[in-house]
């Protein structure tokens, strides 16, 4: 089965267009100290649908149940992961956390809405 690319592509175009907005605003509401724990929150949340592109991509063709464990599966130990990504770096960084909590929400959505858009072309094919 081909690997279809356009996923990750518009992963890395959104990746870099949330970049640029975090920075612009952090300048205009002057608060730089914002912009690296912006920067972690949208790694952290690229990170995460990068894995799960690669577990649409691993169940595609394979039987339902296999399809729904490595997609909903994946999941939920991604979202247990990124728990507690952000409980470490909240207690133990002095990364600003409206900062961190904001951008990896912000990412966290919008990327949903591409994995969910990504997933019914997919098995639609």
């Amino acid at each position: 089965m081909k690997v279809d690319t356009r996923f990750p592509i518009q992963v890395g175009i959104t990746f870099a267009l949330g970049i640029v907005v975090a920075v612009v605003l952090s300048v205009l509401l002057e608060a730089e100290t914002a912009i690296a724990a912006a920067v972690v929150g949208a790694v952290l949340s690229t990170v995460n649908v990068i894995g799960g592109y690669l577990a649409i991509e691993y169940s595609i063709g394979k039987s339902q149940e296999t399809f729904l464990k490595a997609v909903l599966g994946g999941m939920g130990i991604r979202m247990a992961i990124l728990l507690v990504a952000v409980a470490v770096l909240i207690r133990y960084t002095s990364l600003h956390t409206i900062g961190l909590v904001s951008s990896l929400l912000g990412f966290y959505v919008v990327y949903l809405a591409l994995e969910v858009l990504y997933i019914q072309k997919r098995v639609s094919q």
